[in-house]
Parts: C-alpha cells; structure tokens; sequence
C-alpha cells in the first residue's frame, strides 16, 4: 500500500496536533510543511525530517502530497482550499472552512469539479461525552429532548488580538468570538438536534472594544429542528477559559456536561456517563481531545470514499450560517431563518 504523503500549511500552536496525528498513522507520513516564517519553518523541517516550502503554491507543485491540512488565519482558507483541491490534493481544514456562506458558496464550486475529498476539523463532536450524548438521543433513551442549554465564558486578553492583528476582524477573522472560540459549541447544538431551524440573537462588545470590531459577547435563542429549544450564551470576557456547561433537558433525564464530566441526572439518581478529561496537559484542554481521532477518520475515508466519517463541507457550513444568522438578529432584533 502507497504511503500517504501529507504537508501542513501554517505552523502555529494548532499545526503540532495535526503533525502528531500524521506522525501516529503508519500509512502516511509527512512530506513538508509551509509557512511564511522561513526561520521557523526551517527549525520544524529539520526536526520532523521533512521538507519547507515558505509559499503553498510550490508545495502544491509537489507530486509527492497527497493531502494538504491547513492550519492558517481564517482569509486564507478559501483560497487555499480551492486552490489545493484544483491541483489534485485532499484537504483538511480547520474551522472554520471559510469566513462566510458567501465563501462556502465558491468551495462547494470547486469541489463539483474536484476528484479529491474536503474534511474539516469538528473535533469536539468526537470527545467521548458528545459521543455518549449523541448515541443517548438517537436512542431515545431518555425521551423528547426538551431544550439545549450551553454556557461558554473563556478568556481572551488584549494581548490575544494585538499579537495576531487578523483576529477579531471580519475581513480577516469572519468576526470574533463566535467564529472562532464559539462555533464548536453551536455546531455542538444544532449536531444533537439534527439541525436548526431559526434563531434570535445578539452580540455585544465590552471588555475588548478596544482590542476587536467584532464582538466579545453573544446570546441566541434557537428553535431547533428536533422541537426543542436552544438557549445559547458565550463570552471571551470571562478571566479564565471555563469548560463548556452543556444541558440537554430530556423529558426524562437531564443530560449535563460540566467540568468535563458528562452525567445523567433523573430525579434523585446521579451517574457519570463519560469523561472529557485529557490524560496530559501538554494540550489545551479547550481545544477537546479528539483532533486526531478526526484526523484519522478523515484518512481512512480516503480509502474508503463511499463510507466518510468526517464533517464534509455541507455539514460545516451549519455552524457558518448560524454566526450570520446571530450577526443579521443582533442588527433587525428579529427571528432567522437558517
């Protein structure tokens, strides 16, 4: 069987768990990695024995990569990806897979005439409590889900924003806090419901007004497509990066995540179903401890195209329509349509 060759483009703190899932799969290995930095890139190249490009159009000239992960600031998504997927190569992607539907609009496009696979990484989908909730709801097991509640209060200092001036900016971010730190939580929600019908929301700038002209705060109230209500609150404004609070108030059950325990609570009866604990701390726990299960399930698809088990680009673009959607309420105070 053909090793995989694989190069990553964008060598910020993200790019280590996507070399270390590549590094962890016998079938593939690294082929290059890419970034502007030729000082950094060089040092990586070095120590992962592999080849530096400083520009991702010559790496894409390489007939050795077979697949491109992009690690880079959200503008440079879309261009990449269209570009890597007209010359041939699979690509897995961060989120978001663009800056907006707009931009999602001109990937799909791409991929119509493309004989390659785009994956992005939702990889809290694959923490071991979203998939006991998931599984739990398919079954039935504890009735009609009622509501949707999820909590996200992290900290992002001025400094965040002042050393990378991309962030928080909507030519170059997509916007802030929800585009970035908070879509994985929305995508969380409309995931265990099966989809979203309509929201109302709005967001606020506050502690950060000075550091970002997106916002630092946002509220949503969702109907969702399983008959339940969504009820949706984040914050970058907080002073620590607290782990996500998630309920799923089941008719009879409640389903919460809290300190990254999932349990079931059903009258007086309390029992831990799953952990999201990571076993080192080498990682940031907020980043979920699946990246390279998704990374692996993205692989394996390759040899398998007819049974994916990643998030494709319709099932990405979700989350996307759902940051507009809460920007457009915020402005007309009324209810969206997703």
């Amino acid at each position: 069987m053909k090793t995989t060759q694989a190069a990553v483009v964008g060598c910020g703190a993200i790019h280590t768990l996507h070399v270390e899932a590549i590094q962890a799969n016998p079938a593939c290995q690294l082929w290059a990695i890419v970034d502007t930095d030729s000082v950094k890139g060089h040092a990586l190249a070095e120590r992962y024995g592999c080849r530096y490009y400083a520009d991702y159009r010559e790496m894409l000239c390489d007939a050795e990569i077979d697949v491109v992960h992009i690690c880079t600031p959200h503008f440079a998504h879309k261009e990449m990806i269209i570009a890597a997927l007209a010359a041939g190569k699979h690509v897995f992607t961060e989120k978001p897979v663009a800056l907006n539907p707009g931009e999602v609009k001109e990937i799909k496009n791409a991929l119509a005439s493309a004989t390659t696979q785009l994956g992005v990484c939702y990889q809290n989908r694959l923490n071991p409590s979203s998939q006991k909730i998931k599984a739990l709801l398919e079954s039935n097991a504890y009735g009609k889900v009622l509501s949707i509640k999820a909590v996200l209060t992290w900290n992002r200092p001025h400094d965040y924003y002042a050393q990378s001036p991309w962030r928080g900016r909507f030519a170059t971010e997509g916007g802030s806090l929800l585009i970035n730190q908070a879509i994985h939580t929305l995508d969380l929600m409309q995931w265990f419901a099966g989809g979203v019908n309509a929201l109302k929301g709005v967001v606020e700038s506050s502690f950060l007004s000075a550091a970002t002209e997106a916002e630092d705060t946002a509220i949503a109230n969702m109907e969702l497509a399983n008959g339940a209500r969504g009820i949706f609150y984040a914050t970058n404004c907080n002073t620590t990066d607290s782990p996500l609070l998630l309920e799923i108030h089941c008719e009879r059950g409640l389903l919460q995540l809290h300190h990254n325990h999932l349990w079931v609570i059903a009258g007086e009866h309390k029992e831990l179903l799953a952990s999201d604990e990571l076993p080192d701390a080498a990682q940031k726990c907020y980043w979920g401890s699946s990246h390279q299960q998704a990374i692996h399930n993205f692989y394996h698809s390759l040899e398998s195209p007819n049974n994916r088990h990643y998030v494709d680009i319709h099932q990405a673009e979700i989350s996307l329509r759902m940051v507009e959607a809460i920007y457009q309420s915020s402005i007309t105070r009324d209810w969206i349509d997703i």
